[in-house]
C-alpha cells in the first residue's frame, strides 16, 4: 500500500503568487503614505513642542535660549526632538530674535527639503 504525497503544482503557486502580488499593488502605496502622513503630523507635534518651551523659557527666563540644547540642560526639554522627515536632531534651522535688545532663538523651523502631501514646504510649518 503505497500513499500518494501531494504537494503543489507549479500552477497553484503561480495562482497564490499573483494573488499576493495583487494584494500588494492595492496595499503597499496606502502603507507608504500613511508613513509620509505621519512623519508630517509628527514634524508639526514636535515644531508645536519646541516653540511652547522655547517661549516658556522666555517667560521663566526674561531672554531667549541661545541654543537648543540650553533647553535640556535647564530641564525644559529631555532631549532635543527629532526632525522625523530628516531623522536628525542637527537639522533644525535656528531663528533669531530681531530685535536688537534681544538674543537668542525665537522660533525654529524644519531644515528638511521638500513639501508635504499639502504642498506647504516643510521649512514654513
Amino acid at each position: 500500500m503505497g500513499s500518494k504525497s501531494r504537494g503543489f503544482t507549479l500552477i497553484e503557486m503561480l495562482i497564490v503568487m499573483a494573488i499576493l502580488a495583487l494584494l500588494l499593488t492595492i496595499a503597499l502605496p496606502r502603507y507608504f503614505g500613511s508613513l509620509d502622513k505621519s512623519r508630517e503630523v509628527a514634524l508639526q507635534e514636535n515644531l508645536r513642542v519646541l516653540r511652547v518651551t522655547i517661549d516658556r523659557f522666555h517667560a521663566d527666563k526674561g531672554r531667549f535660549p541661545a541654543t537648543l540644547e540650553e533647553l535640556v540642560d535647564a530641564k525644559y526639554l529631555r532631549a532635543v526632538p527629532m526632525d522625523p522627515v530628516t531623522e536628525s536632531t542637527h537639522t533644525w534651522i535656528l531663528v533669531p530674535a530681531r530685535e536688537q535688545e534681544a538674543s537668542g532663538i525665537v522660533d525654529v523651523k524644519s531644515g528638511a527639503p521638500g513639501s508635504g502631501k499639502d504642498g506647504i514646504s516643510y521649512g514654513s510649518l
